[in-house]
């Protein structure tokens, strides 16, 4: 079996982390999780958006190598990191260049209507799974509005959940 990267694409408490757990089981695979690891390494340093984007960049650069290492093993990756703008799927695409196409990827677009997430984002207030930070509805409009969905000229195999 052809090993593959997988990545979630979907607004804030769409349900990918959930997809990610599902898939690394479905597929045998190694799962990572942003948020988990950003959560460990640094508990107290991320205090807003700004502070997120700086340390999930660190977090890149420190685990972009060893996803590569584990797909040319022939291990199967599900990262649940956000695909959720065309910079950040850049990232996503700069791995699958530098690897030299010797495996595939499917982009997993979590497509769930604007209700449901805030639902959703309500039960993970009360439940705080690992990794996870408590967050407004404001917080998640704000966040939603930089929300760009994937385009086909970017040339990512997307595979849609509604």
């Amino acid at each position: 079996m052809t090993p593959t990267l997988h990545f979630m694409c979907g607004k804030m408490a769409a349900g990918k982390s959930t997809l990610s757990r599902q898939l690394a089981a479905q597929h045998g695979a190694v799962l990572i999780c942003e948020d988990i690891w950003l959560q460990q390494l640094y508990p107290t340093e991320i205090r807003g958006f700004d502070d997120y984007l700086a340390y999930a960049r660190r977090l890149k650069a420190v685990v972009a190598p060893h996803v590569l290492q584990l797909l040319r093993a022939g291990v199967s990756v599900v990262l649940d990191f956000p695909a959720n703008v065309p910079a950040q799927r850049a990232w996503f695409r700069s791995l699958l260049n530098d690897a030299d196409a010797g495996f595939g990827h499917v982009l997993h677009f979590v497509d769930t209507p604007r209700a449901r997430c805030i639902e959703q984002l309500h039960q993970r207030n009360r439940d705080k799974p690992p990794g996870s930070m408590a967050m407004s509805v404001e917080q998640f409009e704000a966040i939603s509005a930089l929300f760009v969905p994937p385009a086909p000229e970017e040339g990512f195999t997307v595979r849609t959940y509604r």
